[in-house]
């Protein structure tokens, strides 16, 4: 009380000083009238805002509007909306309700850092997202978030996607959904295009660096996506988007919902479709969602109810480009029949409770399910019948071994489990501590069929040429807690047990016999410190440990005897978050130590399969920078770097060796040194400009730059991607027609100086004897995947 009472005689000693648009305040808790520090304090209709420093205080500055409409939030409290005439008239207070009921927001908590957790992380809101939601997959909605590097297989972000943080690809980066696990549980991908136009249904997503805090389901070996879908709305409404770009793409969204009827339940709905021709030849999408929520809102309980699917068709562009034909024919596709296309639907329920049990616990639970089924079709030209355990064909006198081949390949997978959370606040607030974890099953079917034969003789065409069947079970169980041992300074302790029992049985694609068992039991601990040493400055330092199993192809592709080890990461992580009244960035700096990371080195199998081999040492550093500041209400500039070296300390490759005939003679092996580990560029940035010429209108320049990358991890320039700077345009613009509650008219220009580029592609190489006819020589087949040059993307959105 004494502390408030000091800050406002302050501010009302300072009103003399004030300019006459300027706004001071306070920020109080209203149940108890103490200050509330790091509260968020926005100026709606513009990239305005500040924080509250530790006395609760806060000002606006040069404000040159007659009113303002001041939106003032705080995590445990209800926001308000605060209307100011300009000039200021004394000073503005504003006492925030601590929430009674328990927040959506908890759902998620338990999986989440917080301001006071010793790691990086950084959160994308709904509104950011919305900026570029005109289509494309997620991941190129995140491209200019620190450290990530996003690419697209139809080269339009539509369809096949992917994203890699601090170089780390997909399958080390773990997803989660409300708290339940995304990632596919073999092959540990997360597969966007099996989820269309989720970004609509997206409320916020908290991106972790690093190993993070314990989660469930795959390992977080780079970094993790926490993912919270849609929150109740209080009033109803209903809403369309449409937009249409280049390479004939096509967005069209409708979602509605009921607010809450009689202050309990809610219900909201969101169907959509998504098409485009793709960039590449015949790399066509035809995609369709649908997003359901409903829940019941007590006073101390939330239960709520998530039914989400989608239904994906996708012509193959998987080939990519070969070196070259990249000058000639960027858009080449190899693949020319009809119907070689992916095809697959995910079915997802979610089953969630939050509540508060005492002043002191809240409590998480969810059941949830997913139903995944599909194929990619495939026409094989001149195939062997042996590949399919076919015995040759005899017609008259001619012995048929091979022959034109339609395949058709199957998953068809249930995914099941439950995961919870317990959060226990002790009554001086000091010690915040959380159980939690979760136990899933995935049960897979895969299984291959042929379902035409050119020549098939007398041969009945066979329903399942191979079929191998995979159960496994993933536990884990977690305990973090962060106390204040004195004032401002928190330790952080994290601790997660994890078990996996895999099983697999029968053959692979290849007909070999690939049963097998295998079980891991990892100790993930994770401990730290941080310091609010005031003025919105937060000091932080950590050091985490995760463990990896091997994936699905480490077991199937291996022979059992020689299953490759688990992966081990030590990952340090320091750093320092800033948040000011026009001025906010964060700093941090990174190790992340492997043991045993999986790499392909190019070695085969007893069947001529690549397979991928532990290297015994190999590391990330690096250092990370995001800031943004707003130099009046029209500029605000924003944009971060990140500076890495990531090295693998021996890495032996193995190259195979044919003869003047093509004829396979072996394999060669080349051990190099201190090379970088593929696909890690040492200099990943953005920055970004906002310009709001006028009201409700805000125009955008994007930039990217991407370093050097390497296909594999003998660090040879004839292997490389080159690095690219690209600059997209954006323009929003908000119209309040009054017959209508908002139409928005937004746009955006992909690419605007047309550059050529390519962010991801693959690698694969040969001896054979050179032209001389004297010794051999190394040939590298190289293959891209090129972005399109410049293209458009415009929508509109109608809000009722």
């Amino acid at each position: 009380m004494i502390r408030i009472c000091i800050s406002a005689i302050l501010l009302l000693l300072s009103q003399w000083a004030i300019a006459q648009n300027n706004i001071q305040g306070l920020i109080t808790d209203a149940e108890n009238n103490t200050p509330l520090e790091g509260a968020t304090i926005y100026l709606e209709g513009t990239s305005k805002g500040t924080v509250t420093d530790e006395n609760g205080a806060f000002q606006l500055m040069n404000l040159k509007q007659k009113s303002a409409s001041l939106r003032v939030s705080f995590i445990g409290f209800s926001s308000q909306t605060i209307k100011v005439s300009l000039p200021q008239q004394g000073q503005l207070v504003v006492a925030l309700e601590p929430i009674a009921i328990t927040a959506e927001e908890f759902i998620v908590s338990g999986t989440r850092a917080s301001e006071t957790t010793p790691t990086t992380f950084q959160v994308i809101d709904k509104e950011t997202i919305g900026k570029d939601n005109l289509g494309q997959d997620l991941p190129l909605l995140l491209n200019y978030t620190p450290s990530i590097v996003t690419h697209s297989d139809a080269g339009t972000g539509v369809g096949y996607t992917g994203l890699r943080i601090r170089g780390t690809d997909q399958t080390r980066i773990n997803v989660t959904v409300n708290g339940i696990p995304l990632n596919d549980a073999e092959s540990h991908g997360v597969f966007w295009v099996n989820m269309p136009d989720f970004a609509s249904s997206v409320d916020n997503i908290q991106i972790q660096r690093g190993v993070g805090t314990s989660t469930n389901g795959a390992a977080t070996f780079g970094a993790s996506l926490n993912i919270q879908t849609d929150t109740k709305k209080e009033e109803a409404y209903a809403e369309t988007d449409n937009s249409y770009g280049s390479f004939n793409t096509r967005k069209h969204t409708i979602k509605a919902g009921t607010g809450l009827i009689n202050d309990r339940w809610a219900v909201d709905a969101r169907l959509s479709q998504v098409t485009s021709d793709g960039y590449i030849d015949r790399a066509f999408s035809n995609l369709k969602s649908y997003f359901v929520s409903g829940g019941y809102y007590g006073e101390k309980h939330v239960v709520k109810v998530n039914i989400f699917a989608g239904a994906e068709k996708t012509y193959q562009a998987w080939y990519g480009v070969p070196e070259n034909l990249l000058a000639t024919n960027r858009t080449y596709n190899s693949y020319t029949y009809d119907n070689e296309t992916d095809n697959y639907q995910q079915n997802h329920y979610q089953f969630i409770y939050a509540g508060t049990l005492s002043d002191n616990l809240k409590a998480n639970f969810a059941l949830h399910y997913t139903a995944g089924q599909g194929y990619y079709e495939q026409f094989r030209e001149d195939d062997d019948l042996a590949d399919y355990g076919i015995n040759p064909i005899q017609i008259g006198d001619q012995q048929i071994n091979s022959t034109d081949i339609i395949r058709r390949r199957w998953l068809d997978n249930d995914f099941y489990g439950a995961v919870f959370s317990l959060n226990y606040v002790s009554s001086d607030g000091r010690l915040d501590a959380i159980l939690g974890g979760g136990a899933n099953r995935y049960d897979g079917d895969h299984f291959g069929e042929i379902i035409w034969m050119d020549i098939a003789g007398n041969t009945n065409i066979r329903d399942k040429y191979y079929n191998n069947v995979a159960v496994k079970d993933d536990r884990n169980v977690y305990m973090k807690a962060t106390y204040e041992v004195r004032e401002r300074l928190y330790l952080f302790g994290d601790l997660q047990v994890r078990g996996i029992d895999y099983s697999f049985n029968g053959k692979n694609n290849d007909q070999r016999d690939v049963s097998g068992q295998q079980s891991y039991t990892f100790f993930n601990p994770k401990f730290g410190l941080s310091y609010e040493s005031g003025n919105g400055k937060t000091l932080y330092a950590s050091y985490a440990v995760a463990n990896r199993e091997p994936v699905r192809s480490d077991f199937t592709d291996s022979p059992i005897s020689e299953i490759p080890r688990p992966e081990k990461l030590n990952n340090v992580e320091a750093g320092i978050r800033v948040k000011q009244s026009n001025f906010q960035y964060n700093a941090n700096f990174y190790y992340m130590g492997y043991k045993d990371q999986l790499v392909l080195t190019g070695q085969l199998n007893d069947v001529g399969a690549y397979i991928r081999e532990n290297v015994a040492s190999s590391y990330r550093a690096g250092i990370e920078l995001d800031a943004a500041v707003v130099l009046s209400p029209q500029w605000t500039l924003g944009g971060n770097v990140a500076f890495s070296r990531n090295k693998i300390d021996s890495y032996t490759e193995y190259s195979d060796v044919y003869d003047e005939n093509w004829a396979f003679t072996g394999q060669e092996s080349i051990t190099y040194n201190n090379t970088d580990i593929a696909f890690s560029p040492d200099v990943v940035g953005s920055a970004i400009i906002d310009f709001k010429p006028i009201k409700n209108l805000e125009l955008s320049l994007l930039n990217k730059y991407v370093g050097q990358q390497f296909l594999d991890n003998a660090q040879q320039e004839d292997r490389s991607l080159d690095a690219y700077w690209t600059t997209d345009f954006r323009f929003v613009y908000t119209w309040n027609p009054g017959f209508l509650k908002e139409v928005v008219f937004s746009g955006k220009v992909n690419n605007v100086f047309d550059k050529l580029y390519e962010p991801n592609g693959y690698t694969f190489g040969y001896f054979v004897p050179n032209s001389e006819g004297q010794g051999m020589q190394r040939v590298a087949e190289n293959y891209y995947y090129p972005m399109a040059g410049t293209n458009f993307m415009a929508g509109i959105s109608i809000r009722f």
